[in-house]
């Protein structure tokens, strides 16, 4: 068995009117992947916090966001399909433009592969068990 890394990660909930800003794989089927909300890893140099920022912007392709605070901090094995241990930096965010209540984005990973094609929509927060990989672990702090 490999040894698992320990990868920090930030996931991103973005929260208006009571709903949940979350995506969608595009080129993937529901079944593979889930409805995901912005999540990403933490550069080598890079803050929690800006790091939240900044995959918060590259997945949806917008750029109004701030921190309203830090939920926690929670581990997730996703072995076997990578064998790692997340350490996920949990965020709320706020989103001060408008959007549409779907729309389709795009992330382009520095055009070292294939860009990443999505859809993002609003959920209510009580569908948000749906989300895929212990996403959801500390929706309920939101609450707090």
């Amino acid at each position: 068995m490999p040894e698992k890394a320990t990868m920090d990660k930030v996931l991103c909930y973005v929260v208006r009117d009571g709903r949940l800003l979350v995506f969608r794989h595009t080129d993937y089927s529901f079944e593979e992947v889930g409805i995901q909300v912005p999540a990403g890893g933490v550069r080598p140099g890079e803050s929690p916090e800006a790091a939240a920022l900044r995959e918060a912007g590259e997945e949806t392709g917008l750029s109004n966001f701030k921190i309203v605070r830090k939920l926690g901090e929670t581990e997730y094995d996703i072995s076997p399909y990578r064998f790692e241990v997340q350490r996920r930096h949990v965020f709320q965010l706020e989103l001060t433009e408008p959007t549409p209540e779907r729309w389709d984005s795009q992330e382009d990973h520095d055009g070292e592969q294939e860009p990443t094609r999505f859809e993002c929509f609003w959920i209510p927060l009580e569908a948000a068990h749906v989300l895929q990989s212990g996403q959801g672990a500390l929706l309920g702090r939101l609450y707090d």
